[in-house]
């Protein structure tokens, strides 16, 4: 068995050599322009790759995407379509994702952004807590990792639902689908947590009118896909004060321009891409056991392109 990898800005090195302990009987090779075009990989495990890969590669049976967001790679030209595509569907992320999501919680939910400003004054003043169960956290994006940030908030005694494309059911948690239930959904947040994949479907998705069906002092975590915000709309209502705030890790261009005006706002923390990173140990458990099995002839959960996740 051959295995082709190539990830953009991960760790190359401790990637190879723990896919080579992980499948030792496989020949494992890192693309490049010289790879020999007689070798052919049977699985490729991949995060970013250039349009070039796909140029010589005639045998895969699926492509691994180190990541749980595969826009990227189905945008890629050249990417051969018949190709499975098996993304990361959890592979040890959701601890972290939800520590980043928490932390977004209590820094607004204790008022953390208010005595921040008010060390700068040398101002020492008290402000009312809420209790977790007054207030309602809304989870956009029901996937595997949405609906165990969903039971984990549930379980913690907070008011959660969830809303997806489709109906899920998840115990502590009401859910809401489809679009014609998205601004009931909305204007019962306080908090609304974005786990939605970048598609056309969610492009600006929250976008003014819906950013404006949150409750009044509401918040907003995105630590799905950029796209999924308007960012000029998220700008405006956090000016004129209809949000309380931003966590912000994903954006429409990444680095976030140096002139973006999100930067400047007291009531926005920016943070590059790291909600939940991708770990290696974690990863290639999920990978190992699904490639034994598609050798097996057994099924696989595979993305669908034409959704988009």
């Amino acid at each position: 068995m051959n295995i082709l990898f190539y990830a953009k800005g991960l760790d190359t090195e401790s990637w190879l050599t723990a896919i080579r302990s992980a499948l030792p009987d496989s020949d494992t090779q890192l693309w490049s322009e010289q790879l020999e075009e007689s070798w052919q990989a049977d699985y490729a495990l991949l995060w970013h790759p250039p349009v070039e890969l796909f140029a010589t590669q005639n045998s895969l049976k699926a492509i691994f995407n180190l990541g749980a967001g595969v826009d990227a790679l189905l945008r890629l030209p050249g990417r051969p379509s018949e190709v499975p595509i098996i993304k990361l569907r959890n592979a040890g992320m959701d601890p972290w994702m939800f520590d980043y999501i928490l932390y977004g919680v209590l820094h607004f939910g204790r008022n953390f952004d208010r005595y921040r400003q008010q060390q700068q004054q040398q101002l020492w003043q008290p402000h009312p807590s809420t209790a977790p169960n007054v207030r309602c956290i809304g989870i956009l994006g029901l996937g595997a990792l949405g609906q165990t940030i969903a039971q984990r908030f549930s379980q913690l005694g907070y008011r959660v639902q969830g809303w997806s494309r489709g109906p899920k059911c998840i115990e502590g948690v009401d859910t809401y689908s489809g679009l014609d239930y998205l601004d009931d959904f909305l204007g019962r947040c306080d908090v609304v947590v974005n786990l939605l994949p970048a598609t056309a479907q969610t492009f600006h998705l929250l976008n003014a009118d819906r950013l404006a069906q949150l409750r009044h002092d509401a918040v907003l975590i995105n630590a799905g896909r950029g796209t999924t915000v308007d960012p000029d709309a998220l700008n405006d209502a956090l000016a004129l004060g209809r949000l309380r705030g931003a966590l912000l890790d994903v954006f429409h261009t990444e680095p976030l321009p140096a002139n973006h005006p999100l930067w400047a706002r007291q009531n926005v923390i920016i943070t590059p891409h790291i909600a939940a990173p991708t770990l290696i140990k974690d990863a290639l458990e999920q990978i190992t056991a699904d490639i034994q099995s598609l050798e097996q002839g057994l099924f696989v959960p595979r993305v669908d392109s034409t959704l988009g996740y």
